[in-house]
């Protein structure tokens, strides 16, 4: 598989776009803890070698590139949305929610946005939504494994606190052995009670 490139962005710039941010997410689909969106604003003259969606990336290539990527890049910054606000507006809403967290943080501002498979709306500053984003877009490609190194971060912390669910093997995604400790030990306060399976065992 090709990797991204900085197609769209050059092009961009070319039209005066000199910020562009790419955004992705991480934690989605997960059971339990946050969603986490990341922004980044790659420098075009700071080549990176390696940037690709972060699920084609092993953990360590992951942590690898996110100091190269938060080192170099003219901007970055993250939006988590807690398990809590999932529940109560839904994720769909809490990815908005988390995208529009971290273009809030974002210094400087961008004058364009990219973001994977979503259409936003944000401060009137034009955007588009790239289905498999991730895949073709190198900023997008950047976002992504900012997003999930610090996901997994997260999830990696709330192991301590819950270590009967082994979040640190899947991140809090649905794997087999997490629903099996799911019906050993119950539901968490940090799970995702509107998801199956936490939503049937409650009811």
């Amino acid at each position: 598989m090709p990797y991204p490139n900085l197609k769209v962005e050059r092009k961009l710039n070319r039209q005066g776009f000199k910020l562009v941010a790419g955004i992705d997410e991480a934690g989605k689909g997960s059971w339990a803890g946050p969603i986490v969106a990341a922004a980044v604003i790659l420098d075009p003259k700071k080549k990176i070698s390696g940037i690709k969606d972060s699920k084609l990336l092993r953990s360590p290539q992951r942590r690898e590139l996110f100091k190269k990527i938060t080192d170099t890049a003219l901007a970055w910054s993250i939006g988590i949305i807690s398990h809590d606000l999932i529940d109560q507006h839904g994720i769909k809403s809490a990815n908005i929610m988390a995208i529009e967290q971290a273009l809030d943080y974002l210094r400087p501002k961008p004058n364009y946005i990219l973001v994977d498979a979503l259409e936003i709306q944000y401060h009137k500053i034009p955007s588009l939504g790239i289905i498999d984003g991730d895949y073709k877009i190198k900023s997008i490609a950047a976002a992504s494994i900012v997003a999930k190194v610090v996901h997994d971060l997260i999830m990696d912390e709330l192991d301590d606190p819950y270590p009967q669910y082994g979040f640190k093997q899947h991140k809090g995604y649905g794997t087999n052995h997490h629903f099996q400790m799911v019906m050993q030990h119950g539901v968490s306060k940090i799970h995702r009670h509107t998801f199956q399976p936490m939503k049937h065992l409650l009811n």
